[in-house]
């Protein structure tokens, strides 16, 4: 015979089994009550009751026997104490389904014909599978004081917006997509609470944040918090967005206006879908100003926002957007550098790119094309500052921005928007932890009165700021022109400030370009020279006797740069370079926004 005794202090609540019972290993034989927790005491083998030494209501210190039984063969099975559908489950996955895209179907519906995604749509291509973690999915509205709760749950998934972590080809990453079938992806005091939580979230890790912006600003009809505030303009989210260090891409797609605008506005590199449009006021907004009554779809198209530098990279639609956010998550990685090796040569040669003939344009693109490995490039901003050319490219799996001057458009010489470009480009680079090559070919900086109306000034000395506070690894490459400040400018403040500063044996360096320096050197001279084509032929020979000061060789022999390169070798020269310069961290210097 063997007794079951109390293990603990405990009130006896029910007794389950009488004297002479049979019971099999797992049956409850009686039920301790114990500060409001009841605890089932169980057969540890099957048998027979043999004594009940305790009664419904005993109190017990501990020790005392409770049961005892003869160990024997039963022929009885416990059945599975199966509650029947318990009520604190059923309500949990109901509510989580609503928070499925199947629970709204007729929006989704809608959303898939206008050629959209939901936002958790959005938020599966972009993770990894089974990585994502969402925070703060139940939350709804704060309008409970006006509307049923119900509805709220079945109306208002997530107070319209999706907040998460995960990985994305294994790099963790944090992100937030405004749901636009929730109220128009307007702006409410729960959707900015849970918004302030993940920016607080990725913080402590320096996570990436991709936001999904679109739909309009802050929701007015907030019925619960009307009583506690007045206009809501306290609200930190905007502050803790634009404070935040860590990288910060943004997708926007369909109407993005307001508030979402303004975050948008705020990430570091803006990607945006052909059908979409973005402007920090909606239609109600600009009637409401009395500025007249406009539709949507005038306000901020893509093809405006490309040509003026809101949009850094335009995609066809929302999976490209998300293919391109995943390029730009993988650039601190390094690829498989034998994978890049074997992916073939460059397209074009690279000694064939800048043509025999000095005046004669070409294609910076074909430069860039042949200096990447194949595919890499990817092109940011290219319908604004079209001077300027910036993106990312990879060199035997190194990642690096480009920055390089455009000889298709004024020849090269750097004007204001290509200063903007280029200062900003160099900023994010700084911001993201990448080294930068800097391709030059310039007249120098763009003069005259006219161009001196658009604050060329101003804008072009950011260049000259960016590189002073540029601190990655830093090369600069002379493909053909470098003159003036344009090109001191193009090597991060002077040829001195590169990790190091190269020449193709095409490059020719000077104070001013050589034609403007022989007509105002030699004005006098050659005005004293009456006849036209011995006047022509004394000024392209001081034209010839300049550039021959000024050829990459020369110059290289006075020390003016590091080196003159064989055009064939540039992959290599940099990827050497690269490698003998100490790790450097992401700076903490913010990114402007333009």
């Amino acid at each position: 015979m063997k007794t079951i005794k109390a293990e603990n202090p405990a009130i006896v609540s029910e007794i389950r089994v009488a004297v002479g019972d049979e019971v099999a290993t797992g049956t409850v034989l009686l039920v301790t009550e114990l500060m409001k927790m009841q605890h089932e005491i169980r057969a540890g083998e099957s048998g027979v009751i043999t004594s009940l030494h305790v009664s419904t209501g005993d109190e017990l210190r501990g020790g005392e026997p409770l049961i005892s039984f003869e160990p024997a063969e039963v022929s009885l099975q416990v059945s599975q104490d199966t509650q029947g559908q318990r009520l604190d489950f059923s309500e949990f996955e109901a509510r989580m389904a609503l928070l499925a895209d199947s629970s709204r179907a007729k929006a989704v519906t809608k959303r898939h014909q206008s050629g959209g995604r939901t936002a958790r749509e959005n938020i599966e291509d972009l993770f990894d599978a089974g990585s994502f973690t969402e925070y703060g999915a139940l939350a709804v509205a704060a309008q409970r004081t006006k509307r049923p709760l119900s509805e709220l749950q079945s109306r208002t998934q997530g107070d319209g917006i999706i907040c998460g972590t995960g990985t994305v080809q294994g790099r963790p990453v944090a992100a937030m997509a405004v749901d636009y079938m929730v109220i128009a992806g307007t702006q409410g005091y729960n959707h900015h609470r849970k918004m302030d939580r993940l920016i607080e979230r990725a913080g402590r890790d320096n996570l990436p944040i991709v936001l999904f912006a679109e739909g309009g600003g802050g929701r007015p009809n907030d019925y619960d918090m009307a009583p506690l505030m007045v206009a809501g303009l306290n609200v930190p989210s905007f502050r803790h967005f634009a404070a935040y260090k860590g990288p910060k891409i943004g997708i926007a797609a369909g109407l993005c206006f307001a508030g979402n605008a303004a975050l948008f506005g705020l990430c570091n590199l803006r990607i945006a879908t052909q059908n979409s449009w973005i402007g920090m006021g909606g239609p109600a907004m600009i009637e409401g100003g009395g500025l007249g009554i406009v539709q949507a779809h005038d306000i901020g198209p893509s093809e405006v926002q490309k040509a003026n530098g809101v949009i850094d990279l335009l995609c066809a639609d929302e999976a490209g957007a998300v293919a391109a956010a995943k390029v730009l998550l993988a650039l601190p990685h390094m690829d498989d550098a034998d994978e890049a090796d074997q992916a073939g040569p460059p397209v074009v040669a690279l000694r064939s790119v800048v043509p025999a003939d000095r005046t004669r344009a070409y294609d910076m693109r074909e430069a860039l094309d042949a200096l990447a490995d194949p595919g890499s490039f990817l092109e940011l901003r290219r319908d604004f500052g079209q001077g300027m050319i910036t993106g990312f490219i990879r060199i035997k799996g190194q990642a690096f921005g480009v920055l390089a001057n455009n000889p298709l458009h004024l020849g090269g010489a750097i004007d204001a928007p290509a200063g903007d470009k280029g200062a900003r480009f160099l900023q994010l680079c700084d911001a993201w932890g990448l080294p930068v090559v800097t391709l030059c070919d310039t007249p120098g900086f763009m003069v005259g009165p006219a161009i001196e109306e658009t604050g060329q000034v101003a804008h072009i000395s950011r260049l000259f700021l960016a590189g002073a506070h540029f601190s990655q690894p830093l090369v600069t490459v002379i493909l053909r022109k470098a003159y003036g400040l344009g090109a001191m400018a193009m090597a991060g403040g002077g040829f001195d400030r590169p990790h190091y500063c190269c020449a193709w044996p095409t490059g020719e360096v000077g104070a001013m370009g050589l034609e403007g320096a022989v007509k105002l050197g030699h004005r006098d001279h050659l005005a004293a020279i009456e006849d036209p084509i011995k006047r022509e032929a004394e000024y392209q020979r001081l034209v010839a006797e300049l550039y021959q000061n000024g050829s990459a060789l020369n110059a290289a022999s006075l020390l003016e740069f590091d080196a003159v390169i064989d055009p064939a070798q540039t992959r290599e020269e940099i990827s050497r370079v690269v490698a003998t310069v100490s790790p450097s961290s992401c700076s903490d210097r913010y990114v402007d926004a333009w």
